[in-house]
Formats: structure tokens, sequence, C-alpha cells
């Protein structure tokens, strides 16, 4: 049992680590969202399954991104993946929210933008 905890301890810290987290005084469950589209944009993140449901007209998520006093900043971004303070305002839970960046919409976006126009190049337009 002892090695489970510590095997779980370590890969907490490499996940805090690759977003430049660092522990104070509160800290919160992880929520793995990595399967999740989304984005941020003012004090909230929004994400779905499915980028159709992103854009839907209701069916995706919205957290607010939850401050505290206890840490200068509230969304966490690493090479892979951004980590995020969530307050989903569901029985005063809050979470460590962990986002795959690939799937940002804005970079999904930039993508989509960046393959059409290179479409348009080919095809000499």
């Amino acid at each position: 049992m002892i090695k489970l905890v510590e095997n779980y301890q370590k890969a907490l810290q490499k996940i805090y680590d690759h977003v430049g987290f660092v522990e104070d005084w509160v800290i919160y469950p992880l929520d793995d969202c990595t399967e999740m589209y989304w984005d941020t944009w003012d004090k909230t993140v929004k994400y779905a399954k499915s980028i159709d449901q992103y854009n839907s007209d209701g069916t995706y998520y919205e957290d607010d991104i939850y401050t505290q006093r206890f840490y200068s900043k509230y969304v966490y971004e690493g090479e892979d993946f951004t980590m995020i303070f969530c307050d989903p305002h569901t029985d005063n839970m809050k979470w460590f929210r962990l986002f795959d960046n690939n799937k940002r919409m804005n970079n999904q976006y930039q993508r989509k933008r960046k393959l059409n126009h290179f479409k348009l190049k080919l095809n000499g337009k």
C-alpha cells in the first residue's frame, strides 16, 4: 500500500512540474478532462466531448475559473496539457481540471484555417 501512495505522489508531482504548479495551502482533486475540447475566456472554461457539442447551444460544460488568495494565477499551461482551477458550482466542489492542449479550440480553429489556406494554395486559388 505504501508503494501505491508513493507512486501516486510521484505522478502527481510530475503533473504539477509539467504545468509549473507549486503546491500551497489549498489543493484540489484532479479531474482528467484530456478527452474534452476546451477553451477559456474571461473567468470561464468551456469544454465538451466533441467539437459539435462545444459549438452547440447547450450540450457542453462550463465552469468558473476558481480564484482564491493562496495562488497568484489559476490557469497553469504546460507544453502538453493545461491545469485549471475550476468551480462547477456543484456541491461546493472545486477541481484541478487537466485539459489536452491539442484540443484547445483556439488551436483547432487555427489548424483548420491553416489547412484550408494550404488547400487553396495547392489548388492555385
